[in-house]
């Protein structure tokens, strides 16, 4: 820290609640995580105001990607802890800088009336990038990630094109990234509209990847049951839900409020004769390519009725492959293997 001010940033994709958002603030303050359980949300948040209070510092706290707090339903919670420490702890400051990606979420409508009593914040907007500007930060890129020559203004011309079709520019890094490899792998000096062409059809779906690793395995379990059920009615589609994870009606619908605000989703009303009204969800990807993104093809090989511990098979990268061996009881040996799809 310096001249008593001290910062620290939270990603809220990552940390989504509460206690999550205050451990990365006492892992900012303390340079070490707190326990992973056993410390009440009192004494963590007790540690950090009272440090501040200590070394007289300023706390300033930005929250990146705050609209999943909101998603959570942990944004007003976590926003009053934080402009109210100086309430529970004489001498501790804190600001707060609140950073979304979602355009369409009204941060300040969103709020509890505590909250928006002493959070008035100043809006900064940024708008969504032209081709201009995506054309000179790709362009940038291409300078400092490729030699002189290796992607000519065409190619790049045409990284630019799907970016701004996408309205994001992660897919267009990516996009440079995946056709300098694939120009790579054929031995070629430059990269090729072609290259270009071929890597988008992974490129195009960063967004879901990178949604899809900050979803809880319910969350994923609901998108894998819509890849078979893409555009039933929710109640249709909450009998196959049940049936894979034995959760009831209320979360189920949680879990869609939450995946259609990140555009995962799209759950739409309509009529249904003699039914009144009733919801449809349908997947707003390809359901292959949510089915790769969101689970693996497991195959066992052996006898696992009998082993002496369960296991779990996480979600790999495309590709990937695990592959875990365990002893039963018995002496059987068993060997379970998973590929990514």
């Amino acid at each position: 820290a310096q001249g008593g001010v001290r910062t620290a940033t939270v990603n809220c994709q990552v940390n989504a609640t509460r206690y999550a958002v205050f451990s990365q603030l006492f892992r900012a303050m303390f340079d070490y995580e707190p326990p992973a359980s056993g410390v009440s949300f009192k004494k963590l948040f007790g540690q950090i105001t009272e440090k501040l209070a200590d070394e007289d510092e300023t706390l300033v706290v930005a929250l990146d990607e705050v609209n999943y707090l909101f998603y959570e339903g942990e944004a007003s919670d976590t926003l009053y802890s934080l402009l109210r420490a100086h309430e529970d702890q004489g001498g501790a400051r804190v600001g707060v800088v609140v950073i979304s990606s979602d355009l369409d979420l009204e941060v300040i409508g969103e709020l509890d009336g505590r909250v928006q009593s002493v959070f008035r914040p100043e809006e900064v907007y940024f708008p969504v990038y032209g081709a201009t500007e995506i054309a000179d930060i790709l362009g940038d890129r291409v300078e400092r990630g490729f030699h002189d020559d290796v992607v000519a203004a065409p190619v790049l011309d045409r990284v630019v094109e799907f970016t701004t079709e996408t309205g994001d520019l992660r897919v267009g890094i990516d996009l440079l990234h995946r056709a300098g490899l694939n120009a790579e792998m054929r031995g070629s000096r430059t990269v090729t509209r072609e290259d270009v062409d071929d890597a988008y059809d992974t490129s195009k779906y960063v967004h879901l990847s990178r949604s899809l690793r900050g979803l809880t395995d319910s969350e994923r379990d609901l998108l894998r049951v819509l890849t078979d059920h893409d555009g039933e009615r929710a109640g249709d589609v909450y009998d196959a839900f049940h049936e894979a994870t034995g959760l009831g009606y209320t979360r189920y619908s949680e879990i869609i409020n939450k995946l259609d605000e990140l555009d995962l989703i799209e759950a739409a009303y309509a009529d249904v004769d003699g039914r009144g009204r009733s919801r449809s969800l349908s997947l707003s990807y390809d359901p292959e390519a949510v089915r790769r993104a969101a689970g693996v093809t497991a195959r066992q090989f052996g006898d696992v009725s009998k082993t002496r511990s369960s296991v779990y098979l996480c979600a790999l990268e495309p590709g990937a492959v695990a592959v875990s061996v365990s002893r039963s009881s018995d002496g059987t040996t068993s060997f379970i293997l998973a590929a990514a799809e």
